[in-house]
């Protein structure tokens, strides 16, 4: 009977070592994958696998993928996105941009550009900015379609009303605006490609103001001056 006890008992220790034995094994495994990963040229990142999409005129798309490539033979799970994401963030005419590993030797980067609304002149060129007033680029002549802003760059707040204006017009009305002005954060004007002037006023309503635009340019198409600075009370001259 004892014999029989110490049998069993041997058994169970001989099982339980066996299960240990089998969980270090694992462990190893998984480690030693890891390390692998980490370190062998078998997921290491290469220049033809790297995709770069969304880089426009105003961005320097050889600068971008200088950035992107320079970790190239480095392994996929030790590159540093983040870094990677900030560097491009601080190039001019980038507002975003998304870095993902595209194994298992890739990279796709989407990059978010600034979209020009203004031209705002700036000593003899002329400053090319966002809807947020962020530089996206400085040239000598303004690009076909985007209208010039009579702002100086140093009156933040008339500038910053100007621009909202011109952010908040649908694409076939923005289309016609040749030139911008505002005096005062409070008294936005723009003129269109006919001759039209419209005054705005301020930024706010600008939703109601632009469908008062759009109803009083279609039932009154002589009208030379439209004023929806007050939208609920807009006139037509």
């Amino acid at each position: 009977m004892a014999d029989r006890l110490a049998e069993r008992t041997a058994m169970r220790r001989h099982r339980a070592w066996r299960r240990v034995l089998a969980w270090v094994v694992a462990l190893v495994l998984v480690v030693g994958a890891a390390v692998a990963a980490l370190w062998s040229p078998v997921l290491a990142l290469e220049k033809a696998e790297v995709t770069v999409s969304g880089v426009d005129e105003y961005i320097d798309g050889a600068a971008v993928r200088e950035i992107v490539e320079a970790p190239v033979g480095t392994p996929l799970p030790r590159l540093d996105t983040v870094a990677m994401r900030e560097e491009v963030l601080g190039l001019r005419g980038v507002k975003d941009v998304r870095i993902a590993r595209a194994w298992p030797h890739g990279l796709a980067v989407e990059v978010a550009p600034r979209v020009p609304v203004a031209a705002v002149p700036d000593g003899d060129e002329l400053a090319l900015l966002d809807s947020s007033g962020v530089r996206v680029a400085t040239r000598e002549a303004a690009p076909k379609g985007l209208p010039q802003v009579d702002v100086p760059l140093d009156d933040a707040l008339a500038l910053q009303a100007a621009l909202h204006v011109l952010a908040a017009l649908p694409a076939r009305l923005a289309g016609q605006v040749e030139h911008v002005s505002a005096d005062t954060q409070d008294a936005v004007e723009t003129v269109l490609d006919d001759g039209t002037t419209v005054r705005w006023g301020g930024s706010s309503d600008l939703p109601l103001k632009v469908e008062a635009v759009r109803t009083l340019r279609s039932l009154d198409e002589g009208a030379r001056t439209i004023d929806v600075s007050s939208p609920e009370l807009p006139v037509t001259r």
